[in-house]
């Protein structure tokens, strides 16, 4: 068990890929430190607010002494240029690229020989649906910020991200148009993240880093025209 009481922070942790990660991590042995909006037995907390992210830095520095691996994952909110305000979108951009940088340097003289951080992208860092601009702005800004800390913390922490396609964080069964305009002929599901999440954290990928590694079914490769893969004309 290669992450036998290795210490693994995780925000965002209480549902869908942070909760399920939580849970991989934890049956390797490793003790995992949740930090979430929602109420429940974890750290609860706004990691929009500087004061929150102190708190459970320390929070955790005092527990452990030192950090393993750092998942941020933690959701922003999505809102579009007609209706995003400008406190939504200095939200959107807290959360998703400013949390992640300041816990990273909050624990950065913590971090153990071998550590590594995954910041959780999107495929949306490269393509958009309309009125989205304050999720896909943080998570290109996450995307760069990857590549950054990656040289940054050169010899000391591996930093990588994960862009994830559409990924069911429920028990929904897609089928269908759904399913079939996805080369692997699947929605996502929230193993297919932990899965690499854990890959990136171990041994057998030393030698990656400043990557961000898409997984979306292939969805962002292939090229749709009407009346192929489930999409008819009007």
């Amino acid at each position: 068990m290669q992450f036998k009481n290795k210490v693994v922070v995780i925000t965002g942790g209480a549902h869908g890929i942070g909760k399920t990660t939580k849970e991989v991590f934890e049956a390797e042995g490793a003790l995992v430190e949740v930090i979430d909006i929602a109420e429940g037995p974890h750290f609860v907390g706004d990691i929009s607010k500087k004061e929150v992210l102190e708190d459970f830095a320390s929070y955790v520095l005092d527990r452990h002494g030192h950090v393993d691996y750092l998942i941020n994952n933690a959701l922003p909110v999505m809102r579009g240029i007609n209706e995003c305000s400008y406190e939504e979108f200095e939200y959107a951009m807290a959360v998703g690229v400013t949390a992640p940088f300041y816990l990273a340097k909050l624990f950065q003289d913590y971090f153990a020989e071998g550590a590594c951080i995954i910041n959780m992208s999107s495929s949306r860092d490269r393509m958009s649906q309309p009125q989205t601009e304050s999720y896909t702005a943080a998570k290109g800004g996450i995307a760069s910020l990857t590549h950054a800390l990656a040289v940054s913390m050169a010899g000391k922490v591996r930093v990588n991200s994960i862009s994830p396609g559409w990924i069911e964080t429920g028990d929904e069964i897609y089928e269908g148009p759904d399913a079939i305009q996805q080369p692997v002929g699947r929605v996502g599901n929230t193993m297919d993240i932990a899965n690499m999440i854990l890959f990136l954290c171990s041994d057998k990928a030393g030698f990656i880093t400043g990557e961000d590694i898409c997984i979306d079914g292939g969805m962002t490769k292939q090229m749709i025209y009407h009346g192929e893969h489930g999409w008819k004309k009007e």
